[in-house]
Formats: C-alpha cells, sequence, structure tokens
C-alpha cells in the first residue's frame, strides 16, 4: 500500500454534469463523494520514465470520484475490483494547463486546499500538496507500466486528505482540523475514536460543493455542486 499505488480502471463511457445530480436508486448504496484532483494526459508510452511523466501533463481538473460504499465490499469479496460501487464521475467545469497554476503545481501536486461542503458546511479543507502518497509523476508510470496511454487520459490523484499535526488522523473543520474530502474518511476516524461510526452516507437532496480557491481568494476550476436525486428506472 505504501510502496506501490492503488489504481482502479473506471468506466469512461459516460460522466456527469459538474453541476448535474447524482442520480441514485436506494440510499442504502451508501453514496459518499470523494474530492480529488485529476490530470489529463496527451499520448504516454508504455514504460514512461518518472522524470519525463510529468511532461505528459496536459490538463488539470477537480474531480468528485463518487462512491457507493456499501456495494464495495460484496464487489471486491469476488476477487476483481470495482465496477458497480463507482458510478459516474464528475469534472470540475474549467480545466487549467499546468503552467496557469505557477508555483502551486510541484513535484506532481497541487500545493492549495481543496474545499469540500456538504449541505452548505465546511466538510474539508486538506491540503492537496500534503500528505499525497504518491504524486502524479507515480501514478502515470504506474497506469502506463504495461501499456500506453493515449491523449485524453484522466488520472485522478484519490481522495484529498491531511493528517493531524502529531500524525494521528485528521479533525473535523468545526474542531480546528482540515476536514475530509470523503465520508468514509470520518467515519473511519469515528470508528477509530469511539469504536463505531456517527456520520451517515449521504441521502436523497443532499448537495456537496467542491472547489479550489488562489490565495487571493479567486476561482480555479469552478465549482462541482452536485445533489443526490432519487433515480426511477
Amino acid at each position: 500500500f505504501w510502496s506501490e499505488p492503488l489504481m482502479y480502471q473506471g468506466g469512461s463511457d459516460s460522466f456527469l454534469d459538474p453541476h448535474g445530480d447524482i442520480m441514485l436508486e436506494n440510499e442504502d448504496w451508501g453514496a459518499d463523494f470523494e474530492a480529488e484532483i485529476a490530470v489529463v494526459t496527451d499520448d504516454v508510452p508504455m514504460g514512461v520514465s518518472r522524470k519525463s511523466a510529468l511532461d505528459h501533463v496536459v490538463l488539470i481538473m477537480l474531480a468528485n470520484d463518487v462512491s457507493l460504499r456499501n456495494l464495495i465490499p460484496g464487489e471486491l469479496a469476488k476477487g476483481f475490483g470495482f465496477f458497480q460501487s463507482k458510478p459516474s464521475t464528475a469534472f470540475s467545469p474549467v480545466a487549467v494547463t499546468p503552467d496557469e497554476l505557477g508555483p502551486v503545481w510541484e513535484d506532481g501536486k497541487v500545493h492549495l486546499p481543496v474545499l469540500s461542503d456538504l449541505n452548505g458546511s465546511a466538510f474539508g479543507r486538506p491540503d492537496a500538496g500534503i500528505d499525497m502518497t504518491f504524486d502524479f509523476s507515480d501514478l502515470i508510470c504506474h497506469a502506463a507500466r504495461t501499456r500506453p496511454l493515449c491523449a485524453g487520459t484522466i488520472i485522478g490523484s484519490g481522495t484529498v486528505s491531511n493528517k493531524g499535526p502529531d500524525g494521528s488522523p485528521g479533525k473535523p473543520v468545526a474542531d480546528g482540523g482540515a476536514g475530509y474530502s470523503c465520508i468514509a474518511e470520518v467515519r473511519m476516524v469515528e470508528t477509530i475514536r469511539t469504536g463505531k461510526a456517527h456520520t451517515p452516507f449521504m441521502s436523497f437532496g443532499d448537495v456537496v460543493d467542491i472547489r479550489m480557491m488562489t490565495e487571493s481568494g479567486k476561482s480555479i476550476f469552478g465549482s462541482i455542486t452536485q445533489k443526490v436525486v432519487r433515480h426511477h428506472g
């Protein structure tokens, strides 16, 4: 886990509108948001070196990598991986070239907080440049180890997360911490601290908002703002 990325290949036939609904048939599926950074590459050769991997990043954006937490265990138990538990992803309405980020794009990381709100309340403020186990050089190399990547490939960072100052699990924003970029993380922290998770996954009507601001307070990517609604098939 700490020496090699854990990566899944998601379906790419449909994406969610950045301001569109998260369609959910059943609240029992455990809908969760995941605030991430994502990059878009040009053609990446198989076996690309770590030194040249970042040369293939052409765009940077935000992602809401939606997860259905309660469907994950059953899928993983079959020995293959995610599919039904990882539905369509939403990306920010704006993607920028690396040079537009200036010095905050460094060492394959974006050194700014990812801001997540749930139902209008601050949920996460972690810095994407801190505690990133594998930077985008690592992730691109890993994805291209056994195949070339075609232009337009999207690679996500994984959920942005920060540890506490002493290395302990982070605290909620309301308690002075950086908070969390997904509900699963706060539920895990609650389980560690109290023996039981208390924060529910998303329900119909819940709204998540994900964005990133410059140090001067300007929006970089626009916002991903989505409501969970019931799907009637």
